[in-house]
């Protein structure tokens, strides 16, 4: 699906998102009130301006007061590659636009992201990955890192890593995978409305981050919740 037929399925009675320099900025009516929409589109890299400009949009609506939902939607290419965007300090601005997201969620706001395109890397963490819950549309593929950039890092040849992906869901890129760890809660119908799919996802938050428990049970992380659970034990021994 593409953003404007998103929008149309979300906000049946029109909407005021727009998109500019592919940055996602607007409102639309959700469930008796509004909703902020907050976004990537069009595979478009997030650098420091862009960063900026939607933790803005977010910090907004958390000022606004009225704990209304939050869509982040997500089609974007990783962080901006530019020595001008490193110099300013980009790690800063994508953790700052997370950290805005998280504030959101703290102060009542049901975050929910929705990924239908591309996305990777500090762009996926800062935007995608920030939310309370979040949704995927069929085709979408999101990565935190893909295989030939691991293999740059870790020294292991492309070959063997992608033997390994196959089995090893947390490793690798692509939707599936994201489904088994749990990063991605749920895979949406885009021949349903998504109005009422998103209504469903609002209504069923739940408090605390239900990642690990939804890698565990779907195989994909199977000693992630444990090994957490241990470390906070430790630490309250301590």
């Amino acid at each position: 699906m593409t953003l404007a037929e998103i929008l149309g399925s979300l906000f049946p009675d029109g909407h005021s998102v727009t998109v500019e320099d592919g940055l996602v900025r607007g409102t639309g009516p959700f469930a008796g009130g509004q909703a902020t929409v907050v976004g990537i589109d069009g595979d478009t890299p997030l650098g420091v301006d862009g960063a900026l400009t939607l933790s803005r949009a977010v910090l907004d609506a958390v000022r606004a007061g009225d704990k209304a939902p939050i869509l982040v939607a997500v089609d974007s290419d990783s962080q901006r590659m530019s020595r001008r965007d490193e110099l300013l300090g980009l790690n800063e601005c994508l953790a700052h636009l997370a950290k805005a997201l998280l504030l959101a969620d703290l102060s009542g706001h049901p975050t929910v992201g929705l990924i239908y395109g591309h996305s990777a890397a500090g762009a996926f963490i800062a935007t995608a990955l920030a939310t309370r819950v979040l949704a995927a549309l069929p085709g979408a593929n999101p990565s935190v890192m893909d295989l030939p950039s691991v293999a740059r890092v870790t020294k292991l040849p492309l070959d063997r890593l992608e033997e390994m992906a196959k089995s090893t869901p947390v490793f690798a890129p692509g939707l599936d995978n994201m489904v088994a760890t749990g990063a991605v809660h749920v895979v949406l119908d885009p021949d349903r409305p998504l109005d009422g799919q998103i209504r469903d996802l609002v209504a069923g938050i739940q408090p605390g981050d239900l990642r690990d428990r939804l890698g565990a049970e779907r195989g994909g992380r199977p000693v992630a919740r444990d090994v957490a659970r241990a470390v906070v034990d430790q630490a309250r021994l301590d």
